[in-house]
């Protein structure tokens, strides 16, 4: 029997960032995936910049630029074509250093990450081969894997299994979970189309608001296209299969340029639903992407939910089977991800709401509603700029009760003024950003830590958001969220379980070169001398002591 510490199951995008960032800390784990390559058929199509984000910290994140369209936003249209509302989003760098919005072929995606998880020796991937039973005992997960080609029996044991596995996944049905709807379902046509010739249209996303055939249009590659149109009541995918039945649906956008010019990628029926888990983990095994959550696509948030589970589980899994974050550091990735999910689900299906429902009337209503659809509470930073929202409160976001702050969002990987970003500095660790000078030994001691140290100046993106945060100090996460901000954080220590992180990776090598890509380690550095802490006092001495307490393990007093 195969033994390894963490099998994936399923190697769509969800499950290659997990075992990527496992392995950048080191991680061996077996990624299993009943599909012997890239599934060929493109599905996702867009992401926002805390997702690209992601990517980068893959390695992939100039390789995904080169294959992606910045997207300058969203239109909301009427029947007739006619713009109801326009929304901006940044086709160059934002606030985490990239486009607001990318458009993209999904197997091209795919491609990026299976070769760019070559790069890391404790990663395995196993195409081919079919999960048909997952069982738990006091030692682990077995799972029973079957060769698809030869038809062989292949057991595995691992100490712990992230179901990637999609919405008909065998691992939540392992686990007894079960799925509930939040009252959503409709069908739709998904249209793949490929052309050399420019149709002219605007390249942001465009939306048709209309209560039978609203639509979506984008273009998502040089030469490819992508529709999606509601269906009618006993309309299916096999009314629209050839040209000359499609090509009404898409002439809008297409225009002059002849059927002849136009080849038909795929032509699918979907059934966008909204559903979420009831739980997503039993003792030892997790729900990852489309096995825990399923987002209608009307903000394209559906495949980037899933690689949002991977970042905010991965580097809390790596500590734990390290020996320096204590199990229990596991209970916060339902608690943080389920409600996060749970909002853009809801958002989600408000737009695809407002686009398709009401009749008349509802034509009447988006008149004067969607222009002023930025104004919606929790809506507006998400259609303007893509940003999501805040994790809630846990036992590693410290977020004061009826308070809003900095705390459970990601600080921004701005620049720092010497052609770096933040994330280049902090490297999938822990890091402190302050506004106060350290001092040397204050930096010694972080650095000494393993941790990162971030001290930004008036006039730094940084600074400046510490101050719209009313904080000058923040203790910023391996994943980028803030897990505690403010100006006096003596009581912090106080507010907070004892975990440990002594987190290091180390980058891997570059692909295609000849280089070896170096095992990542994890460091246990020297106990932090808390006493020369307690001398002095301030935001950053609070800190201190808190990252003390934290990469030590100690209890709180």
């Amino acid at each position: 029997m195969t033994t390894v510490p963490v099998v994936v199951v399923g190697a769509g995008p969800t499950g290659l960032t997990a075992a990527t960032l496992l392995g950048r800390y080191g991680v061996e784990c077996l990624v299993l995936d009943r599909w012997e390559s890239i599934y060929p058929r493109p599905r996702a199509v867009a992401l926002d910049e805390e997702v690209h984000r992601v990517l980068a910290r893959l390695g992939v994140g100039a390789e995904f630029a080169a294959i992606s369209r910045p997207c300058p936003g969203l239109r909301l249209l009427d029947r007739t074509g006619r713009v109801l509302a326009e929304f901006r989003r940044a086709t160059v760098n934002g606030r985490h250093g990239h486009p607001e919005s990318s458009l993209f072929d999904q197997p091209e995606l795919e491609a990026l990450l299976r070769a760019n998880l070559e790069r890391h020796p404790t990663v395995t991937l196993r195409g081919g081969a079919e999960v048909t039973a997952l069982t738990q005992d006091a030692g682990g997960v077995r799972l029973d894997v079957t060769d698809r080609a030869t038809g062989e029996r292949l057991p595995v044991h691992a100490r712990h299994v992230l179901g990637c596995d999609g919405a008909n996944s065998l691992t939540r049905s392992a686990i007894g979970a079960t799925m509930r709807d939040l009252d959503f379902a409709q069908r739709w046509l998904v249209v793949d189309v490929a052309t050399t010739a420019d149709l002219g249209a605007w390249e942001g996303v465009h939306q048709v608001c209309h209560p039978v055939r609203a639509a979506t249009y984008m273009r998502v590659g040089e030469t490819r296209h992508r529709w999606e149109f509601r269906l009618a009541p006993g309309e299916t995918a096999d009314d629209y299969r050839t040209m000359d039945r499609l090509h009404p649906l898409i002439a809008p956008w297409t225009g002059d340029v002849p059927a002849s010019r136009l080849e038909v990628v795929r032509v699918a029926e979907y059934t966008f639903r909204a559903r979420i888990a009831d739980r997503w983990r039993d003792r030892r095994v997790f729900l990852l992407g489309d096995a825990a959550h399923l987002t209608p696509p009307f903000i394209g948030q559906g495949m980037g939910a899933g690689m949002r589970d991977a970042a905010n589980l991965a580097w809390k899994l790596a500590g734990v089977l390290a020996g320096t974050l204590p199990e229990t550091s596991l209970d916060s990735y339902e608690a943080e991800r389920e409600p996060h999910a749970r909002a853009m689900i809801r958002t989600a299906k408000l737009v695809g709401v407002a686009m398709t429902e009401g009749g008349g009337l509802g034509d009447l209503l988006r008149r004067v509603v969607a222009p002023r659809l930025h104004l919606v509470p929790g809506l507006g930073d998400q259609v303007r700029h893509g940003e999501t929202p805040a994790l809630r409160r846990s036992a590693l976001v410290a977020r004061p009760p009826l308070r809003r702050g900095l705390a459970g969002g990601l600080c921004p990987n701005a620049p720092l003024g010497d052609g770096r970003r933040l994330d280049d500095v902090a490297a999938g660790r822990f890091a402190v950003v302050t506004a106060t000078a350290p001092s040397p030994w204050q930096r010694a001691e972080i650095e000494r830590r393993g941790a990162a140290l971030v001290h930004v100046r008036p006039g730094d993106a940084l600074h400046r958001w510490l101050r719209r945060g009313r904080a000058d100090a923040a203790l910023v996460r391996p994943d980028g969220t803030v897990l505690r901000a403010g100006r006096h954080l003596a009581a912090l220590h106080t507010t907070l379980p004892a975990f440990g992180a002594g987190l290091h990776p180390t980058a891997p090598g570059p692909r295609g070169h000849g280089a070896e890509a170096p095992r990542s380690t994890w460091v246990r550095p020297d106990r932090f001398v808390a006493r020369r802490a307690h001398e002095s006092t301030g935001p950053l001495n609070d800190l201190l002591r808190v990252l003390g307490r934290i990469l030590d393990g100690e209890e709180a007093p």
